[in-house]
């Protein structure tokens, strides 16, 4: 049997009355219903039990967007699932519940029998929820079959001690579901060359200082001693952006405000030298922000910034304002990291100031000050990670999923890309008859060396593709595939095309045997 085969048992409400008919029936239909986040023994025995009382084995399991069991559920999502359960012999058809609870779908299908896990009984009866499905089988006539309770699973003590790494399928599942080969996300790649873009944003220098630590200093404090190996510099912050941007071929100008200092003369370099038109403002009071992290042995022993986060005058958000406005950018990317360029006070007039038509794009971080999202409306692409989307929304107690969804909400975004670290990211957009609202992808980073800055690789190539192909999906693919190289070297490269190709071509490969 091929996926086809399986895709076949899978029907809308519509469709499976269709095909088990109206009651009464000649042949009898029993409905299970459930998470089934991982298909386990327990679910198999509950599924053969119930198909042995009846002629047809309804397999209905709950949508994603109803799943609040956990924070990062459902580990594996519903067209997954669904594939999942109809690769089962005993099941015949298999439904997605839309609506948080089965009622409706029982009442509007009327299966004869409606099956449940012996857990859901008690010493002192059924389980209130239960009794509210009895309530609407006593209504047409249909009855509740509890199935044994010898054999009992959880899901989600399986994912909690051992999760299994199904990425692949996960994609599979969704490039399947959205119509999209991977010819399609190459070509999309190659569609990021050409474009004018315009970042603008904080400039930060990240230097890296390797060491051996030879002990303590001294018997009388805790003072670590550490011997100089190596130090190494990048351009970080927006620059980096700029420069992953550069490096997918398109055409950059990167505004930014320096000191006038050691560190700005290295930025100058460091950009110029990629083929960036740079449009530094120098400001003379302030230091060009540095911030230097202490390794030894892998390990992140000390950081040590240098800056300075006043808001930036007057004088420099003119000039600023009037670069974004002469700039006649496709696409402009401001790129906050909070240090004295992006504030309450100067935000609105950088928002005003881009020209219309533009793509719009913004990314807020708050590793080390508080910026908020929420200050850039209606753009057409941001991608915040989730401590960010959390304080943006004085948020620390929701489930991920409604978390999104509230944010993707308020913030009256085209697309919302968040970012989840080592989970991978979830990306809401607006819902259709023909896609639905949100999909999550794992991450694609094989061995994590070095994770900071891998959201700015997301970011540029997200923002590159999605203004080239309008594919929410595509953009998603090549910024999170992005996103998982940078996270296999040290320090802030740029990622190339051609890194992200021999990666896609690794992760196609595998996919065949997914």
């Amino acid at each position: 049997m091929n996926d086809d085969d399986y895709k076949r048992k899978i029907k809308d409400r519509d469709e499976l009355l269709e095909a088990i008919g109206a009651r009464p029936r000649r042949r009898k239909v029993v409905m299970c219903h459930g998470t089934f986040d991982l298909v386990h023994p327990g679910h198999v025995r509950h599924l053969t039990y119930a198909k042995s009382k009846a002629d047809i084995l309804v397999a209905s399991l709950t949508s994603d967007m109803h799943i609040l069991k956990d924070k990062y559920r459902p580990f594996v999502p519903e067209d997954l699932r669904a594939m999942n359960l109809a690769a089962l012999e005993a099941v015949d058809y298999v439904i997605i519940d839309e609506q948080s609870t089965p009622l409706e779908n029982i009442a509007y299908l009327q299966p004869d029998y409606f099956a449940k896990g012996y857990e859901y009984t008690s010493e002192g009866g059924v389980h209130p929820k239960t009794r509210e499905e009895i309530d609407v089988l006593d209504g047409y006539g249909g009855e509740v079959l509890f199935t044994p309770g010898d054999v009992v699973f959880s899901s989600s003590r399986f994912i909690e001690e051992t999760p299994p790494d199904i990425g692949y399928e996960k994609l599979h599942a969704l490039l399947d579901s959205e119509g999209i080969s991977f010819h399609d996300i190459f070509e999309g790649l190659a569609r990021c060359d050409g474009h004018k873009v315009h970042v603008v944003g904080d400039t930060i220098v990240d230097t890296h200082v390797h060491g051996t630590t030879i002990g303590s200093s001294t018997s009388k404090t805790p003072t670590i001693s550490m011997k100089l190996d190596e130090r190494v510099s990048f351009a970080g912050g927006a620059a980096v952006v700029a420069r992953h941007i550069r490096a997918a071929g398109a055409e950059v100008e990167f505004s930014t405000v320096l000191g006038d200092d050691e560190m700005a003369a290295f930025i100058r370099h460091e950009v110029e030298a990629s083929g960036i038109h740079l449009r530094a403002i120098t400001d003379p009071t302030r230091p060009t922000t540095h911030k230097a992290n202490y390794l030894a042995g892998g390990y992140r022993l000390l950081k040590v910034d240098e800056v300075d986060n006043r808001p930036i005058s007057e004088r420099i958000l003119r000039q600023l304002r009037d670069g974004v406005a002469q700039s006649g950018a496709d696409i402009v990317v401001f790129s906050d990291f909070r240090h004295g360029l992006f504030a309450r006070e100067t935000i609105p007039d950088l928002i005003a100031a881009i020209p219309g038509g533009a793509f719009r794009v913004a990314d807020s971080q708050v590793a080390s000050r508080w910026g908020n999202i929420l200050d850039f409306q209606g753009f057409d692409l941001i991608t915040p990670n989730e401590r960010e989307a959390r304080f943006s929304l004085a948020d620390q107690d929701s489930t991920v999923r409604p978390l999104a969804l509230e944010l993707f909400q308020r913030a009256q975004c085209g697309l919302l890309i968040l970012k989840l670290g080592a989970r991978g990211i979830i990306t809401y957009r607006q819902p259709s008859p023909q896609v639905r609202a949100f999909f999550t992808l794992d991450s694609f980073a094989d061995t994590v060396v070095d994770a900071v800055g891998a959201g700015d690789a997301l970011l540029a190539y997200s923002s590159l593709a999605l203004h080239a192909t309008g594919d929410t999906v595509i953009a998603s693919v090549l910024g999170a595939v992005a996103a998982g190289i940078a996270c296999e070297h040290d320090g802030n490269l740029p990622v190339t095309p051609a890194q992200v190709t021999e990666k896609l071509r690794r992760v196609e490969k595998r996919l065949a045997y997914a």
